[in-house]
């Protein structure tokens, strides 16, 4: 695929009508993540999943459904080819961040060739230019070899339950694509998240002879004061070539009852940002080395570690993959941006699919949990075309 008049004849035909039309509805079915909350209408993938499975039907993909937790389904949709060469997943999740101080989120709107609306560019366009791909080359008549398939994961705001799910269970395919808002950048790498729970166990007595208890909120103090020595030693040791360097720092504080009481419990939840080649077992062991050495100098505290509480892998795609080598090769050949590379700043589904997947969409990370979210058209019919073009090319079409 590398005629321009190709891409050209491409282009002319995604249908933008089509395709801003899947979005706004997508818009208007509120899928917001319940973050540890209640699973209700609203709070929950059900609704945008059933949606999804009809378009993938009508379009006679073979359309399939797995619960993750009840109310959250993963969904695919699978467009056989006739032979066995390699297959292609064109990802995306179901869920959105929600919709507090954001009036009428659910309520989409186009406005100066942009669409707005909760999920606009996170990441329901990137869903709604996948079934664009699936329609172009079904009214071209082009013929693959190779498996092309759509997939809808839940909980991608929050755990990541859904892509863990489909790592474990399938489908699987040997390239994959997520659509999530990169500004048009081709993205094969981030940081993975590991977050810890450390709770610091004091001795509570009245707060006017506190000499006579032990404040546990001290405890967490000298794990901050710990963590911002790890966090210099972290900036001064090795770096990924596009990560850079990991990250950590103290997230969430709880600790005390009531003011005139010694705190006999605080806890921390820790944010520990890993690169590509660190695990969840480094930054344990890390931490249990960290909490040694305080209890060393301040052997009055007691603490306790859980978790992890969060688990998001590091992804490092290799340069010479095919699949991001289609990738940025089409980028580079349709809109003549640079198609080195770069790092994504977020963490994505991609790491727990178990294949090779890169990130690259219309939007901006800036736009997406933003009270005012929107999306390019231009930029979606763009996107739509990199993705066609390396569907096209992956999967050896005749």
């Amino acid at each position: 695929m590398t005629d321009p008049d190709t891409y050209t004849a491409l282009y002319n035909k995604i249908d933008q009508s089509r395709l801003v039309e899947d979005l706004t509805t997508m818009i208007s079915i509120p899928s917001m993540n319940p973050f540890q909350q209640e699973v209700r209408k609203g709070y929950r993938e059900k609704e945008m999943a059933e949606f999804y499975c009809d378009r993938m039907s009508d379009l006679g993909l073979e359309v399939g459904s797995r619960e993750v937790v009840p109310g959250r389904p993963n969904v695919w949709g699978v467009l056989r080819s006739k032979g066995s060469g390699a297959s292609l997943m064109l990802a995306g999740h179901l869920d959105t961040v929600g919709d507090e101080n954001y009036p009428n989120a659910f309520t989409p709107r186009i406005e100066n060739n942009r669409v707005f609306g909760r999920g606009a560019c996170d990441m329901k366009d990137a869903l709604s230019s996948y079934l664009e791909v699936v329609r172009v080359i079904l009214d071209e008549g082009i013929e693959l070899s190779g498996d092309l398939i759509l997939t809808g994961t839940v909980d991608e705001e929050d755990q990541m339950i859904g892509s863990k799910y489909l790592g474990k269970h399938g489908p699987w395919a040997d390239y994959g694509i997520i659509g999530e808002p990169t500004n048009m950048g081709v993205c094969s790498a981030h940081m993975g998240q590991v977050g810890y729970l450390v709770r610091s166990l004091g001795k509570a007595v009245h707060s006017s002879r506190p000499e006579d208890g032990i404040n546990a909120i001290e405890g967490i103090m000298h794990i901050v004061d710990a963590l911002k020595a790890l966090q210099q030693d972290l900036m001064s040791g090795d770096a990924h070539t596009l990560c850079g360097h990991g990250r950590c720092g103290p997230a969430v504080i709880r600790g005390g009852t009531v003011v005139s009481t010694v705190p006999d419990y605080c806890e921390l939840e820790i944010d520990r940002r890993i690169i590509p080649g660190e695990t969840r077992d480094d930054v344990f062991t890390e931490l249990n080395s960290l909490i040694s050495s305080v209890v060393q100098s301040h052997p009055q505290f007691r603490f306790e570690i859980k978790g992890p509480i969060i688990d998001v892998l590091p992804l490092d795609v290799p340069a010479e993959n095919q699949v991001l080598k289609s990738v940025s090769g089409h980028v580079r050949s349709i809109t003549n941006k640079s198609d080195k590379a770069s790092a994504f700043y977020g963490g994505t589904d991609a790491p727990h699919f178990g294949f090779p997947t890169v990130i690259f969409g219309a939007g901006t990370l800036q736009q997406a949990h933003s009270m005012n979210e929107y999306v390019e058209i231009d930029d979606m019919m763009i996107a739509t075309q990199v993705y066609l073009c390396t569907a096209l090319d992956l999967l050896n079409c005749t």
